[in-house]
């Protein structure tokens, strides 16, 4: 049976809800701090969600935390089990295989855009946060790491200029956050981040699509035997 784990022991509490936020619902300010956990790596696969330490951290009933729990779910972040509450959903490993082939079309997508749209001021930010990379690499640092390269296929996004096409790239990123933060711990993979980035830039700024669509399917897809044990770790 999966472990219950609060995610006030995980990040900072929050403060409780006021009054000072009106266009959000409790529930809907709950929704998106847990979402922001799960994407974030901080609540993995499988992990039940306490209802009751939970609504403590942020000062509300249960109301409005089953409320959140009901909207996670239709975003198929968690999982509903009765009695059992709320969990993270924790897809198979062929499912997860299969978000992956999906997230790297979609991110290849946004590179091939970019390719055509980017901005001065946009292949300046893409170059700084590359460069951040490289320095969190250097310090080996892995929390920065994985946060640093979440801006930088944040500013690729930006750069494609579609905003259904970001969210919905981003809406599936973050069902696979868990999988992808653990990525980052395995051997060699600063090295290799790093140079597929500089091949995706590379394609980017001298705006040849189909090489920045293919040099980013291929980062995302990572579809290997290593890769099928990797996630089958957390089965």
């Amino acid at each position: 049976m999966p472990r219950s784990v609060s995610p006030a022991s995980l990040t900072p509490t929050p403060a409780p809800l006021g009054p000072d936020q009106p266009t959000m619902t409790h529930a809907e300010k709950i929704r998106d701090q847990l979402e922001h956990e799960i994407a974030s790596g901080h609540l993995i696969p499988g992990v039940r969600l306490d209802e009751s330490e939970i609504a403590d951290r942020f000062g509300v009933s249960r109301t409005p935390v089953r409320e959140a729990f009901r909207l996670l779910a239709a975003n198929e972040m968690v999982e509903l089990k009765g009695r059992m509450g709320a969990t993270v959903r924790k897809p198979s490993a062929q499912t997860v295989i299969e978000m992956f082939q999906v997230m790297a079309e979609l991110e290849g997508l946004c590179a091939r855009l970019a390719a055509r749209r980017v901005t001065p001021e946009l292949r300046m930010r893409m170059e700084r946060t590359h460069a951040q990379l490289v320095d969190a690499s250097r310090k080996s640092d892995v929390d920065g790491f994985y946060d640093i390269n979440q801006t930088f296929h944040e500013t690729i996004y930006e750069a494609a200029s579609n905003h259904y096409l970001a969210e919905q790239t981003r809406r599936l990123r973050n069902k696979t956050a868990a999988y992808r933060r653990r990525v980052t711990f395995q051997p060699n993979r600063f090295a290799s981040t790093l140079d597929e980035h500089s091949r995706v830039m590379e394609a980017i700024f001298s705006h040849n699509e189909e090489a920045a669509h293919s040099t980013m399917r291929d980062h995302v897809n990572l579809l290997s035997d290593d890769m099928r044990d990797f996630i089958a770790s957390f089965q």
